[in-house]
C-alpha cells in the first residue's frame, strides 16, 4: 500500500489539525456569500454508525473489541454503544484502484489514538500484524487489516 502518496496528497490539500476545515462562508467571495435571509441548510453532525458485511460478524465484533477497544453494539434496549472522543473526521472518497484501500475492498477506516506507539506494541504482543509507526506533519500513522482483510489506519494527530 502506498500510504506515503496519500499523506503527500493530503499535505498538498493543506490538511492540518490547525486548519482542517474552513467555514464555507469564509471561503466564498463577497458576491458568492450566502444571504442572511436564507435559512441555514441542515447538515449531518457526525458519524452515527459504521455498518459493513462480514463473514463472521460476531468474531469480527470481538476482534475490534479485544484489539482496538471498541465496545460492541448494544444487544438490548438501553445499552450504550461505543462513544468516540471529539476530534476531526476526514471524509474523502478515493478513486478506484487507489492503493490505500486493500485489493478487493471498497473502504478503509481511520481511528484516532492517543498513543500510537503503545497501541502498536499492544497489537504486536497480541500477534496482530501492524506496520511500523510513520510520522508526517499532521501526525503519526500505522496500518493493519482486520481478520477479514478490511483496511484500518491508526492516527495519532499532531499536537497543536
Amino acid at each position: 500500500m502506498n500510504w506515503k502518496a496519500l499523506f503527500r496528497s493530503v499535505s498538498r490539500r493543506d490538511f492540518s489539525a490547525k486548519a482542517a476545515f474552513i467555514p464555507l462562508a469564509a471561503a466564498l467571495t463577497s458576491t458568492e456569500a450566502v444571504s442572511s435571509a436564507e435559512p441555514a441548510k441542515e447538515k449531518v453532525s457526525g458519524i452515527g454508525g459504521f455498518f459493513f458485511v462480514a463473514n463472521d460478524p460476531q468474531g469480527l465484533r470481538n476482534w475490534y473489541r479485544d484489539h482496538l477497544g471498541i465496545d460492541l453494539a448494544p444487544q438490548f434496549s438501553g445499552g450504550a454503544p461505543w462513544q468516540q472522543e471529539a476530534g476531526f473526521t476526514v471524509f474523502d472518497p478515493f478513486p478506484v484502484g487507489n492503493t490505500m484501500i486493500p485489493s478487493g475492498k471498497h473502504w478503509m477506516i481511520n481511528f484516532r489514538v492517543g498513543n500510537l506507539a503503545r497501541m502498536i506494541g499492544q497489537l504486536k504482543a497480541a500477534g496482530v500484524a501492524v506496520s511500523e509507526l510513520e510520522t508526517y506533519p499532521h501526525g503519526k500513522f500505522a496500518t493493519l487489516t482486520d481478520p477479514e482483510g478490511n483496511g484500518i489506519q491508526l492516527w495519532e494527530p499532531a499536537l497543536t
